[in-house]
C-alpha cells in the first residue's frame, strides 16, 4: 500500500501569495524610496484619499496600526507637503489629516509605479488571465475585509 503524499507547501495559496507579496513589496518599496516614502506612507495617503478616516486615531484603526505609527507617518508626510493637519472646530483636541495637491500628485505617482510593477509581475500571463487574477484577488481581499477598488 502506498502512502498518500500531502500537498506541498509551495503549492498552497498561502505560500504563493506570501512569497509573491514579498517580491511585490520589495519592488514597491524600492520604487517609492526615491520619493522619501515607504509603503505605509502610501497606505496612509491611499486611506485618506479613499475617505476611510481623517483623524489620526481613526486612521490607525482603519489601517490596523498603532496610533503612534500614524503620528510618525503623518509627521513625515507633512514635512513632504503631502498632507496638512487641520484642527476640528467642534473638538479642538482632534486633528484631521487632509491630502494636499502635492499629496494627490504623489499618490498618483505611486499608483503608476504600482501598476508598472503589476505589469512586470504578471507579464507571463495573457491579458485575460491578468484581468481574471486581478478580479479574483479583489474578491479575496473584499472577503478578508480589505478595501477594494474596482
Amino acid at each position: 500500500m502506498s502512502a498518500v503524499n500531502p500537498p506541498s507547501l509551495t503549492s498552497s495559496l498561502t505560500f504563493r501569495l506570501g512569497t509573491l507579496g514579498s517580491v511585490a513589496t520589495e519592488r514597491f518599496s524600492a520604487a517609492v524610496e526615491g520619493r522619501g516614502l515607504k509603503p505605509k506612507h502610501v497606505g496612509l495617503l491611499a486611506a485618506l484619499d479613499a475617505g476611510a478616516a481623517s483623524s489620526q486615531l481613526e486612521l490607525s484603526q482603519a489601517m490596523g496600526v498603532a496610533p503612534s505609527l500614524v503620528v510618525s507617518l503623518a509627521d513625515q508626510l507633512q514635512a513632504l507637503g503631502a498632507i496638512e493637519r487641520v484642527r476640528d472646530a467642534a473638538d479642538r483636541r482632534r486633528q484631521a489629516l487632509v491630502l494636499t495637491a502635492t499629496g494627490r500628485a504623489l499618490l498618483a505617482e505611486c499608483a503608476a509605479l504600482a501598476h508598472g510593477i503589476d505589469a512586470d509581475l504578471a507579464a507571463a500571463l495573457p491579458a485575460a488571465e491578468r484581468e481574471d487574477l486581478r478580479r479574483a484577488l479583489g474578491v479575496l481581499a473584499r472577503h478578508a475585509g480589505l478595501p477594494v477598488d474596482e
